[in-house]
């Protein structure tokens, strides 16, 4: 188990849902946490309520990024633990998408390049600091398939974004193999936050094929991932078979064209 007594915990989208719950996870293990979150009243409640230091920043700027981990590291004397955890939803079927549109640009800033963002800055002060560091970034079930349980949804580029989160996290891994830096990517599947709460007022309710988590046993999973080491921290074992059709239909396809043996 990671011992986060006395270490300082970054969280984004903080005030909250799942990095709400990870705040609190990581206060209960004994960190000093910083959250940050677009919703000033919000994120200074948690704040207030975890003991911690709350900043309000909106990730959908670009130089945000950079701003963000230059003021928590100038607060807290450095930073042991990133969660890149801040995201929008978009339920909106793809043809009748505008991918021109301001709220879409928004999406893409806010759900993947965030994250880089913040990975090249972090990545910068830890290695001009000379000390390790820790990250996870949150992607999402929908990053690896089309999931049984919310086909029709129309989360097609919310997903894209999340797609994009699981591959760009795949490539950081590679690049910042040298790196001063432990890096994980977090899979949650169906969690009651702000985005589901629209379509499900009542968690009671939900269909049980969604499977849907209370945020606190999200973060518990994650926490529990980041102790084991892993890489990739799904939260719903349903994730193997929504990803197996894919697969299958991937290795059909080269056998019938003549690439593989059958």
């Amino acid at each position: 188990m990671i011992d986060y007594a006395g270490k300082t915990v970054l969280v984004t989208g903080g005030a909250s849902g799942i990095g709400r719950a990870l705040a609190q996870g990581f206060a209960d293990r004994g960190a000093r946490l910083v959250i940050a979150d677009v919703n000033a009243d919000a994120v200074r409640r948690a704040a207030d309520e975890i003991g911690a230091k709350a900043l309000v920043v909106d990730l959908a700027q670009p130089d945000a990024s950079a701003a963000l981990i230059e003021e928590a590291w100038a607060h807290a004397g450095g930073i042991d633990l990133l969660c890149s955890n801040a995201g929008v939803g978009r339920n909106k079927r793809l043809i009748n998408e505008k991918p021109d549109d301001d709220v879409i640009a928004r999406l893409f800033s806010i759900n993947l390049f965030a994250g880089l963002r913040l990975a090249q800055s972090y990545v910068r002060r830890l290695e001009g600091d000379c000390r390790r560091g820790r990250m996870m970034i949150t992607a999402s079930e929908n990053s690896l398939s089309v999931p049984t349980a919310v086909k029709g949804a129309g989360l097609g580029l919310y997903a894209a974004t999340k797609h994009g989160v699981i591959i760009m996290a795949e490539w950081l891994r590679d690049e910042l193999a040298a790196a001063p830096l432990d890096l994980h990517v977090l899979l949650p599947g169906a969690v009651y936050t702000g985005l589901t709460s629209k379509a499900i007022p009542d968690p009671a309710k939900a269909p049980p094929a969604l499977g849907l988590l209370m945020p606190d046993r999200c973060a518990e999973i994650a926490l529990d991932g980041m102790d084991k080491g892993l890489f990739y921290i799904p939260t719903h074992a349903h994730l193997i078979d929504d990803m197996g059709a894919r697969y299958e239909a991937v290795r059909a396809a080269t056998i019938a064209l003549g690439l593989k043996p059958a």
